[in-house]
């Protein structure tokens, strides 16, 4: 379900009432692809509630450039809010999650492996209130850059 993050406080004080292991990661998550597929499977198994921030159209052509992202924000949280591992999409419009992490407060911060714990983004803060911060072993060969690289060499 997309959550505006004005409905998060209520939404998640209701989940953690019942009891509910809330994971999050994020992600830009532009062209879809098996790789994002394993990964949030493997984030969801980690909890109950599994929430995904997005990074809006404006905050990925920040860091990775006026060609990017291939699909809207509106469209890319729709695909991922249609995927069974997910719960909650929030999108988000800073150039990190950490004010996103910092209100939902995860019991669980998962990222790809490919960081470093010391590397992600809100981890000290998961952290200081006895959360975890899990790094998942990302697929080799599957990466959007490596789709849209292999494109263009076409």
């Amino acid at each position: 379900m997309m959550i505006p993050q004005s409905k998060l406080k209520s939404t998640l004080a209701s989940l953690r009432r019942a009891g509910k292991t809330i994971v999050f990661t994020n992600g830009v998550f532009d062209i879809l692809h098996y790789g994002h597929i394993d990964y949030l499977t493997k984030a969801k198994r980690l909890g109950d509630i599994l929430i995904v921030g997005l990074n809006t159209d404006a905050s990925v052509r920040k860091f990775k450039g006026k060609n990017r992202p291939i699909q809207n924000e509106r469209d890319r949280a729709r695909i991922l809010d249609s995927l069974k591992p997910v719960d909650y999409v929030v999108l988000f419009s800073e150039e990190t999650p950490e004010r996103l992490i910092r209100k939902v407060r995860p019991d669980i911060l998962v990222k790809g492996a490919d960081y470093k714990i010391s590397e992600i983004v809100g981890a000290e803060f998961v952290k200081s209130y006895g959360g975890k911060v899990k790094r998942i072993p990302l697929q080799k060969g599957r990466s959007t850059s490596g789709i849209i690289k292999m494109l263009k060499d076409e």
